[in-house]
């Protein structure tokens, strides 16, 4: 479960910036006083990443604290002639940017992609505007508004030469559903110009938009790259580093002693006839691999974490007995094989930490088994057949015999986390990172 709360922080780490700017009225005192910290002395990521996930309390959060983007930005002065006047805009500045709600955040880990859209509901446009045709002239300010704007945005990730990892152009695009606008002063050529004041709105989203695009895109790749660079991990470029971390853990199962794997020692009794189990191993736990995408998404402020691993071929051997009344026994061995072992699993966790995370999926696959008996004589091939035959003709079934419970298992476990809790114990960790 700590790998949710992990990824959970990243995310969140990623997501803060430097400089704090309010982002929502609920919570401005709060922004306020963080930002002085930023301000006049070195914020901790630690105090970052809280106040984000205090943000995540309330009912509908708007904007991100500590998002690198300027609100209001500044946009240059602008020129435009049409056929019967010029215009010049000047000292204009675009508002909103910031009051952005995040629709959703979808990430394969694996290929190092993430895609991002956002849903803006006003933006405005405001500055000073002179309008000038060969028998007049009028100036004043301007306002264009656009409404339901909505941003998507598509980055990805790549290893540098020297195995830092950075992040690369990011590729937007902005739209909207409606525009207005309102200049003042225009008097007489209001309505002589009307064609043109309408086309004027379009215009200036044109203009402005790759100016927009190019200041977000410089902004947040800059701070992603940031906090990036104090990280130590340094990552080959034959191998994305999702799947160097898989090799790791392979590495650490093995080192930990877990592959192969001691079963404890295990007896049944029914009747007069009694079973034990000793010395009973399984080999190729480690083998473990990503058989699909490693996702991360993000929707309605719930965090998704989608996991696809398998494992190759699994080995393991047993000695056992069978005692009939204190009469009989008999004492053998048995060695069996899996082919494979495939697991999917879905965990959700909502930012609002309070609450517990959920299981919602849970899928195992289990390849072909064969078993090999020795000691019971003649009663071997008999063992064998019925134990081969029947798990491979009914593992379906008792593979999803076994996912239920282990579902509710695994979701009582979850029910026991209190993220907030582990929270407060990891965040420490992250203010090591030297920025």
């Amino acid at each position: 479960m700590n790998a949710i709360v992990y990824i959970l922080c990243c995310l969140l780490i990623v997501a803060g910036g430097d400089t704090v700017s309010s982002t929502s009225e609920d919570i401005s005192e709060e922004v306020a006083a963080l930002s002085n910290v930023t301000i006049f002395g070195e914020q901790k990521l630690s105090d970052q990443v809280r106040m984000i996930l205090d943000h995540y309390k309330q009912e509908d959060p708007v904007g991100l604290p500590g998002a690198p983007v300027s609100d209001p930005m500044p946009i240059p002065d602008m020129k435009h002639s049409f056929t019967y006047a010029t215009m010049h805009f000047k000292s204009a500045h675009v508002h909103g940017l910031s009051r952005f709600r995040i629709q959703h955040i979808k990430s394969d880990l694996a290929a190092l992609k993430v895609s991002v859209g956002l849903r803006i509901e006003k933006l405005e446009v405001l500055g000073n505007y002179t309008m000038s045709s060969w028998f007049s002239r009028s100036s004043g300010p301007f306002n264009v508004t656009l409404s339901d704007v909505y941003i998507e945005g598509l980055a990805k990730m790549e290893v540098e030469r020297g195995g830092q990892l950075q992040a690369q152009n990011i590729d937007m695009d902005i739209a909207f559903r409606d525009i207005a606008m309102n200049f003042e002063n225009l008097g007489f050529l209001g309505n002589l110009f009307q064609g043109i004041i309408n086309s004027v709105g379009t215009f200036l989203f044109d203009s402005i938009k790759p100016f927009i695009l190019r200041e977000v895109n410089t902004n947040i790749r800059g701070d992603v790259n940031k906090h990036i660079r104090a990280l130590p991990q340094r990552f080959p470029n034959s191998i994305s580093p999702f799947d160097m971390a898989l090799a790791e853990g392979r590495r650490y199962v093995r080192e930990m002693g877990y592959d192969p794997h001691l079963f404890p020692d295990y007896n049944y009794t029914v009747g007069i006839f009694r079973i034990d189990l000793t010395n009973s191993w399984a080999s190729g736990i480690s083998s473990f691999y990503r058989v699909g995408n490693v996702t991360v998404t993000m929707e309605d402020n719930v965090l998704y974490l989608g996991v696809h691993v398998g494992t190759q071929r699994l080995e393991g051997k047993t000695l056992w007995e069978l005692n009939v009344g204190g009469l009989l026994s008999r004492a053998g061995s048995s060695s069996f094989t899996v082919e494979y072992i495939h697991t999917e699993i879905e965990i959700s966790q909502p930012l609002d930490t309070r609450k517990r995370p959920v299981l919602r999926d849970l899928d195992i696959k289990v390849g072909n088994i064969q078993v090999r008996m020795d000691g019971a004589g003649t009663l071997d091939y008999v063992i064998e057949f019925v134990v081969n035959v029947l798990p491979n003709l009914l593992r379906y079934q008792i593979v999803n015999a076994i996912e239920g419970p282990l579902k509710t298992r695994l979701q009582d476990i979850m029910d026991s986390i209190d993220v907030e809790e582990v929270l407060e114990e990891k965040l420490p960790q992250l203010d090591k990172l030297k920025l």
